[in-house]
């Protein structure tokens, strides 16, 4: 049955669909079969997706599958990816802005809640925030991993400072992050960023 990674954050803009579909990309291009949710209704991805597909000309079954969905249905579309049992992973992009009851339904269908936060101030504040929401949820979901992923962090920024900023998280801290490049922030659906790598062998290993 596919493991279901969540990408949540109380804010937009901390990274949740980059690090989403950097993740989807790496591991499809590993060779496993990987679906993507995306419950923000800009649908960003799936927008993305089709003018790839037109400028490359690929064809859209040789490439994992983007669904539309919203905070009010994904459950349902994760239900129903996992009865399929030809998955390994499903990939979650939620939405900026939850409520506390699409949080706790979101937190308790998954495998992994990754939280990507950047270094600054206000984003910091944010990720604390999240984590505390997503806590509650291991009672009843004891084998929920609560992973925090640094993202968009300077590459002169020391691993002691990183440490130093999240230690008080009461969540996983990956040892690998998400450097600060245009790379990552100029995204594909169809192509792995190679510097990802290192960040999903990660996230996977802690499944």
């Amino acid at each position: 049955m596919g493991k279901v990674i969540a990408f949540v954050s109380r804010k937009g803009g901390t990274g949740k669909t980059t690090t989403a579909i950097n993740l989807a990309t790496m591991l499809f291009n590993l060779g496993h079969k990987v679906s993507l949710v995306e419950t923000d209704t800009n649908y960003t991805l799936n927008t993305l997706r089709q003018m790839e597909l037109f400028k490359t000309g690929a064809n859209d079954k040789s490439v994992f599958q983007i669904i539309a969905s919203d905070d009010r249905n994904v459950i349902n579309q994760i239900d129903t990816l996992k009865a399929d049992k030809k998955l390994d992973f499903i990939i979650i992009d939620s939405a900026g802005k939850h409520t506390d009851e699409n949080i706790k339904k979101l937190s308790m269908v998954c495998d992994m809640v990754v939280v990507p936060t950047s270094l600054t101030q206000n984003d910091l504040l944010v990720t604390f925030q999240t984590v505390e929401d997503l806590k509650p949820a291991r009672v009843l979901n004891p084998n929920l991993k609560i992973v925090v992923l640094p993202n968009r962090v300077h590459s002169s920024t020391k691993k002691e400072t990183i440490q130093a900023l999240l230690e008080q998280l009461d969540a996983i801290v990956t040892e690998s992050r998400v450097p600060q490049k245009n790379t990552f922030a100029n995204f594909s659906t169809l192509l792995p960023e190679k510097e990802f790598l290192e960040v999903s062998k990660e996230l996977i290993s802690l499944l």
